[in-house]
């Protein structure tokens, strides 16, 4: 610890991101990335534009991007933010919504940058906990609040919300920002950005790193009522006024328009994710029903801890969170066939 860090960061507990391995020879089950590479349409787009253009910034107010998904999602230009991934777009948030006199709420388990966006804006916070069978339960939200945040599905248990709830939620909490994250709801969810019209208080955040395999463009983005995006460009041209690159724009771009690609690889890791939850449960494990792109599963008789190094030992990387209540799970990412069958060998030999 730098004797020159300030008293702020020396008391941040910053977020821990999956091991990113430099051996390629590793099995990648870890950080909920896409097995499958980016629509070609959008590996072209980028290649075209790798030109002497870059010596030029990017557009400021991403007008291609936001127009496309705009038309994607029924949506006017207006009613879109976009941002260097999710994660940005947030934090902005965070700051541009929730430093209010009341606590945020937001479930006890679940995507664990939410608290420290807390702690660097110093913003109170309640965690509602989740039921005994890692349920949100939305009734326990209808609190006096600052704001609302909850992943669905939600992260790392992959359980899904019906919209239904989401709409009785947001239409009980006027007097504050309610806010989606649905980074992961193309794999089986019906997205909140149907309610955005009716209810200028609902913020659906999205990202193009799951669904659409751009973890490595960072581009997130978020919908709702024109208000609420004034709000995020305030604080993003506080911090930057250029967080998009032109590569990744015009790739953005090309994920958004190439519909047909993105359905068939999501539907894709859905069976895939399927078969796995069936293989598995033959093998002796506990599974919450998922609609993300991974499953979080416990074995009856092997402890997770257990599991994760001997899997690790065996070049499967799987994410483990030594934290109550959940110490006793693992997070498995969807991969390809190939990639689930050498986790169903890695466990064969591991098993009692």
């Amino acid at each position: 610890m730098s004797r020159y860090w300030s008293p702020f960061i020396r008391a941040l507990t910053p977020y821990v991101p999956g091991e990113q391995p430099v051996n390629s020879g590793l099995v990648k089950l870890n950080t909920n990335e896409n097995p499958y590479a980016p629509s070609p349409k959008v590996l072209k787009a980028v290649r075209s534009h790798a030109d002497e253009t870059l010596r030029l910034y990017p557009d400021p107010e991403m007008k291609a991007l936001k127009e496309a998904i705009a038309a994607y999602y029924g949506l006017a230009s207006s009613q879109v933010f976009v941002g260097n991934g999710s994660d940005e777009i947030l934090g902005l948030a965070f700051l541009t919504f929730f430093k209010q006199t009341r606590p945020i709420l937001f479930p006890d388990i679940t995507y664990s940058f939410y608290r420290v966006y807390c702690d660097i804006f110093q913003i109170k916070a309640t965690q509602i906990p989740l039921s005994k069978t890692f349920d949100i339960q939305l009734v326990d939200y209808q609190i006096p609040n600052g704001g609302i945040i909850f992943p669905n599905p939600n992260a790392p248990t992959g359980k899904l919300l019906p919209l239904s709830a989401i709409k009785m939620l947001v239409q009980k909490n006027s007097a504050s920002v309610v806010i989606i994250d649905e980074a992961y709801i193309d794999f089986g969810g019906e997205s909140a950005v149907s309610l955005i019209q009716a209810f200028p208080n609902i913020l659906v955040v999205q990202t193009l790193s799951k669904s659409r395999s751009l973890a490595g463009l960072r581009v997130g983005m978020a919908m709702g009522h024109a208000d609420l995006i004034q709000g995020l460009d305030r604080s993003k041209n506080s911090f930057n006024s250029y967080p998009l690159d032109r590569l990744a724009a015009v790739g953005a771009v090309a994920a958004i328009k190439d519909d047909a690609y993105f359905q068939d690889t999501r539907h894709r890791i859905m069976k895939t994710r399927d078969q796995t939850v069936a293989k598995l449960k033959t093998m002796g494990f506990e599974i919450s029903a998922s609609a993300a792109n991974f499953i979080f599963i416990r074995h009856k008789q092997v402890g997770a801890g257990t599991l994760f190094n001997r899997l690790r030992d065996k070049g499967i990387l799987v994410r483990y969170f030594d934290k109550p209540r959940i110490n006793d799970y693992l997070r498995v990412t969807i991969g390809t066939s190939t990639d689930m069958e050498a986790f169903f060998a890695a466990l064969e030999q591991i098993l009692p």
